[in-house]
């Protein structure tokens, strides 16, 4: 389907719409009531979500809920009406609808931006499309299920200046301008290492390709689900958690966490695109002579080492870990002291989804994911730091990640800034991450080859070319330049009828 440009409004249009909002089925929006560059007195944003259960829940939430009562849900749309009826209980004066492309061509008159909160191979097509029709957009993250996307995306906000919010809410939170702070006086000298570690994944990977498919549940659409994803049969209880833990619909606990988590780095050091990086994964096999059923799932562990070239000179290792990889224990905490709770987001609760430990030339700094409760180590120098506040924190901390957004879009494309804008950061950010499933992909890969054993004679066994490898990454052409076959995984083919993403 052509998603058309918006259109200059007749004055019977106008009295239509005007007709309808004070009927109470919709509010019109800003720009309808006399171009995009009005302001209502109202000042509010009316935003179309596309996404219901999950995460779009609690991005829906946050936008309801903003202090300033400034933002308005005016269409809700998803595939699945398990996970649109609370939402559309919640909200029953916004429209709804199954089809994003659908409510694109029918609505875009009536709502100034839109969120997204969908499986990840469906990010980008959704998004620009939202910002071809100049709506402003807060993409969850990661950004896109491809590097390519993710470079699509961001040309595309150039292009179409529109106010832009990756869904790292961590980018927003005190911890980050904490770490800011200590960095800049100098608490631990020069960075040398970064360690990234996540409790993902927290749902099935490196399993077998499932052989039932059961029948399609009468509330889901399944192929409006599938999207741009290869053609496949319904697959039990891949809707609505499990489709992370597969390459052709997810990205892993990279794509679910490494935004949150390397994102702190990535920002406070200003990194842009490795130089080099190497990675080990788990093997997996179905047999030892036969074709393995596991290609299409993520293996449930990886290690990654990435190499950046700092603005100084200097090479920053930053190192990645998951499916039960964590660092080495810190020296400097207590034998008597609990790694968890030491190294915990939020110490309070013991929640220990992932953090960074920072290792410099004079000392080292832990934080959880997004930069969340910064500490020195070991714990006791914290008693004794009393660094100035340097940077203004954001209203609301990770809540006023949304909130900045909305306030963002009612100012206009470049009247505020965000903290996680796609230029500049988001975009390249994501590139980085999903530069690291393109390596854990890679490492992987398999081929039959002949070989001979004096015992057995001739042998049929498996070769992976892609391991022991430090790959070289020109990030601005996208490409590695030393084993060709990696980038294969740059950039995937959409199912036959979605189009391929065009500026």
């Amino acid at each position: 389907m052509t998603i058309k440009k918006d259109s200059p409004i007749s004055r019977g249009r106008f009295i239509r719409d005007t007709a309808l909002a004070t009927a109470g089925f919709y509010i019109v929006p800003r720009h309808v009531l006399g171009g995009r560059g009005f302001t209502a007195p109202s000042d509010k944003l009316y935003i179309a979500a596309v996404g219901c259960g999950g995460e779009a829940e609690n991005d829906i939430h946050h936008y309801a809920n903003a202090p300033k009562k400034n933002a308005v849900m005016a269409f809700l749309c998803d595939v699945d009406d398990r996970m649109a009826a609370p939402r559309r209980k919640e909200f029953p004066k916004a429209g709804f609808y199954h089809d994003w492309r659908e409510m694109f061509e029918k609505e875009s008159s009536h709502f100034d931006a839109v969120s997204v909160a969908i499986p990840d191979h469906n990010h980008a097509i959704v998004g620009l499309n939202a910002m071809q029709l100049n709506k402003h957009l807060y993409l969850q993250k990661p950004l896109t299920h491809d590097i390519y996307e993710a470079r699509i995306l961001t040309e595309a906000a150039k292009k179409y200046k529109v106010v832009t919010q990756m869904g790292d809410q961590g980018a927003s939170c005190d911890g980050m301008r904490i770490l800011k702070e200590w960095f800049e006086a100098d608490l631990i000298g020069d960075i040398e290492k970064v360690y990234n570690w996540t409790n993902r994944p927290v749902w099935p990977q490196g399993i077998p390709w499932p052989d039932r498919h059961p029948a399609v549940p009468k509330e889901l659409n399944w192929d409006l689900w599938l999207g741009t994803a290869e053609q496949t049969d319904y697959i039990d209880n891949l809707v609505p958690f499990n489709w992370r833990g597969w390459w052709r619909f997810g990205t892993g606990a990279l794509g679910d966490m490494a935004c949150h988590i390397i994102g702190p780095s990535f920002k406070l050091f200003d990194l842009g695109y490795p130089t080099e990086v190497t990675c080990s994964a788990t093997t997996l096999y179905s047999g030892i002579f036969k074709e393995a059923d596991y290609p299409e799932s993520i293996p449930p562990s990886s290690r990654l080492r990435y190499k950046f070239k700092l603005k100084n000179g200097r090479d920053l290792l930053l190192y990645w870990m998951d499916g039960g990889f964590v660092p080495d224990r810190p020296d400097e905490l207590d034998p008597d002291v609990n790694e968890n709770e030491a190294l915990a987001d939020t110490p309070e609760e013991h929640d220990f989804e992932g953090g960074s430990l920072f290792i410099g030339t004079k000392g080292k700094i832990s934080c959880g994911w997004g930069g969340n409760h910064p500490r020195l180590l070991p714990l006791s120098r914290n008693r004794d730091v009393h660094i100035p506040q340097k940077y203004p924190r954001v209203e609301g901390g990770m809540d006023g990640h949304w909130w900045q957004w909305v306030d963002a879009c009612i100012a206009g494309y470049g009247n505020m800034e965000v903290d996680s804008p796609f230029v500049g950061y988001a975009g390249p950010l994501t590139e980085t991450v999903l530069m690291g499933n393109l390596l854990i992909r890679s490492f992987n890969l398999r081929q039959k080859v002949k070989k001979k054993d004096p015992v057995y004679g001739t042998l049929e066994e498996y070769d992976t070319p892609g391991r022991y490898i430090t790959y070289k990454w020109d990030g601005e052409n996208m490409r590695i330049t030393n084993f060709e076959a990696a980038n294969q995984f740059v950039k995937r083919t959409y199912r036959k009828g979605w189009d391929e993403l065009k500026l």
